[in-house]
């Protein structure tokens, strides 16, 4: 049997198509808003379907239900700016994935994340941090 003889599931039922698709998005950038950073939960249009927007990748990424809602049918950037958690590196990020470079976008989106120290280490650095001031007075 030939692959091209074959009948897919997706081909069968769209909407597993499009679950995929939307869990693709999202593990793109670790299930997080590309915008403010917190857990994604839905899918945003940059350019609105009100606005001749189309449903593919390079025009929908993952958003927070606040984002999203907050948006609306706005132009992306101008909507962004006005944010208090504007970070230039997600607004890069977001250029990046609407032209279609993924590969740019989560580099970005990486760098834009703060790395988090365990516990453990930021208490052996205080513990170094004051070896270093006793033995220096």
């Amino acid at each position: 049997m030939q692959n091209r003889d074959a009948v897919f599931l997706e081909d069968l039922c769209p909407k597993l198509r499009d679950r995929c698709w939307r869990q693709s998005l999202h593990s793109f950038t670790g299930k997080k808003c590309i915008y403010c950073g917190n857990v994604s939960v839905s899918i945003d249009h940059v350019i609105p379907c009100s606005k001749g927007g189309l449903s593919v990748t390079k025009n929908c990424v993952p958003a927070c239900l606040s984002c999203n809602g907050s948006k609306t049918d706005s132009e992306v950037f101008t909507w962004y700016r006005q944010q208090a958690f504007y970070d230039p590196r997600r607004a890069m990020a977001i250029k990046a994935w609407v032209d279609g470079d993924m590969r740019l976008s989560i580099r970005l989106l990486q760098w834009a994340e703060p790395k988090k120290i365990p516990e453990e280490k930021n208490l052996q650095q205080s513990q170094n941090i004051d070896i270093d001031v006793k033995t220096a007075a």
